[in-house]
């Protein structure tokens, strides 16, 4: 099964390459990705790390690096003398690690999995640990760090209802891989109940919660809400709607609901930040068709004067402090099927949230929220104004959801703590 894993990963990348020829040639910046997806890694990367006992942490993209942040804050407190690698697999996961992981000694792009090249990274750079952020499970880099004797954890262990159909055609390479974890930290009950399935030990697994509570990255001062308006043009709007990373098939809902509430609110401003940005003029031309005018925030960063009803996000790693000047917030990938984003981060804020109904991929969170009435559910245009209105028209009910998911967020922290109780435990 690995050998048929090994000659599919090598197909595919071989298949792959004309895509990386066009990128190295439109794409500033693939290169230095490029390569060091392939094992080459510059001196400046390896030299604070390599063969210094370094905690290597790999978190994917931008969510598993909002999650790797109090984890490596946690990690500095407990091995100040260990040096941290953070590696990602994503280009905007890269920017998010630069911008708000500035604790790890090396930030890198993850090795390809090809038997090679993970057996050379984990040679060269020989870490004392190595932690994944929610389900990273790699093949060979796993029976690489196997063989080197590298101790590994999972921290803020999630699986996914579709993860846990997928990984089952594995086999023997699922077995392997679960057999290298010495230590599964996951963030709920359902969370460990999967991975035992799945075929992990149930004495290695514990439930230490979810560390995006945790996270502090988001803290945004007065002063700093105020500038942001400022530069969005949305110092006089009331309300402020933030839709966060939403898809195809939910801005046309939005912009319903946005012509429903402005008759009640002629003053309120709609902040749309679409999950692929690269959808910017798409939306700009939805908007014109609902009868609205758009613009994208990096022309408002230079020009924030310019009238308009609707602000669209084109920039990467913003949206979390954006949504601190939002009266109410609209959580994307739930009015569709998939699976919704993460509530924590508006939560945060302490904001009322709406959501649709496809929340499978944050099932507990969203169990904890809607329970307490801290969330509310809506599932058509229609829906969706009437719920905006009952927020607006009814201020005992803002500052009730506002007071709840800020206590909901406090009565979960520690999960990043409690992680490092077992790292300490397959160090020593």
């Amino acid at each position: 099964m690995h050998v048929l894993y090994n000659i599919l990963a090598i197909l595919i990348v071989m298949l792959a390459t004309p895509v990386f020829i066009m990128r190295l040639i439109r794409e500033q910046g693939f290169g230095q990705r490029l390569r060091q997806s392939f094992g080459f890694l510059p001196f400046r990367c390896m030299e604070p790390i390599a063969h210094k006992n370094c905690i290597w942490l790999h978190a994917a993209s931008v969510g598993e690096i909002v999650a790797a942040s109090p984890i490596i804050k946690e990690i500095r407190r407990a091995f100040p003398g260990k040096p941290v690698l953070v590696s990602v697999v994503t280009a905007t996961g890269y920017a998010m690690a630069k911008r708000i992981i500035t604790d790890a000694d090396s930030i890198i792009f993850f090795p390809i999995d090809l038997p090679f090249i993970s057996y050379g990274a984990v040679k060269r750079i020989r870490p004392s640990a190595f932690l994944m952020v929610e389900t990273e499970l790699w093949p060979n880099f796993l029976k690489a760090l196997r063989h080197f004797s590298v101790p590994v954890m999972m921290v803020n262990g999630r699986i996914s209802d579709k993860s846990v159909g997928r990984y089952r055609y594995l086999g023997s390479i699922l077995k392997n891989m679960l057999a290298t974890v010495d230590t599964f930290c996951m963030q709920s009950t359902i969370d460990a109940e999967y991975i035992i399935r799945l075929g992990a030990d149930p004495k290695r697994v514990v439930v230490t919660g979810n560390t995006k509570f945790d996270q502090n990255y988001t803290s945004v001062t007065l002063e700093e809400q105020q500038g942001i308006s400022r530069q969005m043009g949305l110092e006089h709007a009331f309300p402020v709607i933030v839709a966060g990373s939403t898809h195809k098939g939910e801005e046309d809902i939005l912009l319903s609901a946005l012509q429903e509430v402005r008759k009640s609110f002629p003053s309120i401003k709609l902040v749309i930040a679409p999950r692929d940005i690269m959808r910017t003029e798409e939306l700009a031309s939805l908007a014109t068709s609902f009868g609205f005018v758009a613009i994208r925030r990096t022309v408002l960063q230079s020009n924030h004067s310019e009238r308009h009803d609707i602000v669209l996000l084109d920039t990467i790693g913003e949206l979390g402090k954006i949504y601190s000047i939002g009266t109410i917030i609209f959580v994307g990938g739930s009015l569709v099927a998939q699976g919704g984003h993460n509530i924590l981060e508006p939560a945060a804020h302490g904001k009322p949230i709406l959501v649709g109904p496809y929340m499978f991929n944050f099932k507990d969170t969203y169990a904890l929220f809607s329970k307490r009435e801290a969330c509310i559910t809506v599932d058509n245009a229609t829906n969706l104004a009437e719920k905006m209105l009952y927020i607006l028209n009814n201020e005992q009910v803002r500052l009730h959801m506002e007071r709840d998911t800020l206590a909901i967020i406090e009565e979960n922290r520690g999960a990043a703590c409690s992680s490092m109780v077992y790292l300490r435990e397959i160090l020593h």
